[in-house]
């Protein structure tokens, strides 16, 4: 596994408090593109459907050409940043202990996931996931709030990462639950 060594969460040994430090690694620099990509699809079907709408139905144009160029102006500042910041908060750690994610743009969302609980690992790649060498590494538990989604890491690292969890998790005792 990646990242053996130093966990995540450590006790300091004179307060007794839990130091969290940031997973290790991050995600690929390819992802800002998947990330812009898929900004770049959602505008062109929300957009298109209103330049549709503002074309063809001629009295809906008081409402729909404000909506349009709102609509627009967010979808062009969304691609301009949450790419590149999505970048630079995204981290992610396997280790023999549990799976960490960090991610996040807009709200950050921290979660660990103890080897023991896990059900399922998945890897999921979408066509332009595929294009661009990229994959998602999914740890599923029996939580309904307990999953992990890693997106935007290489093909080859989702693969091997699952196969060491796969493998792990199946030498843990536990019931996963």
């Amino acid at each position: 596994m990646t990242g053996e060594g130093v966990p995540p969460l450590a006790l300091v040994a004179d307060t007794g408090q839990a130091l969290v430090r940031p997973p290790r690694h991050r995600v690929e620099r390819r992802a800002i593109w998947w990330w812009t990509i898929r900004v770049v699809l959602s505008m062109a079907v929300v957009v298109g459907a209103l330049v549709l709408t503002y074309w063809l139905w001629e009295e809906s144009r008081p409402w729909t050409g404000p909506v349009l160029v709102c609509t627009a102006a967010v979808h062009v500042v969304t691609g301009a940043v949450m790419p590149r910041w999505r970048y630079h908060v995204h981290r992610w750690e396997c280790t023999d202990q549990a799976v960490y994610e960090l991610k996040g743009w807009l709200v950050r969302e921290w979660r660990i996931v103890p080897v023991s609980r896990i059900q399922s690992v998945d890897v999921a790649r979408g066509p332009v996931q595929q294009w661009l060498g990229l994959a998602t590494l999914r740890v599923v538990t029996a939580s309904q709030e307990g999953h992990i989604k890693i997106v935007g890491l290489d093909a080859d690292v989702v693969a091997r990462e699952a196969a060491e969890l796969t493998a792990l998790t199946q030498a843990t005792p536990g019931d996963a639950t």
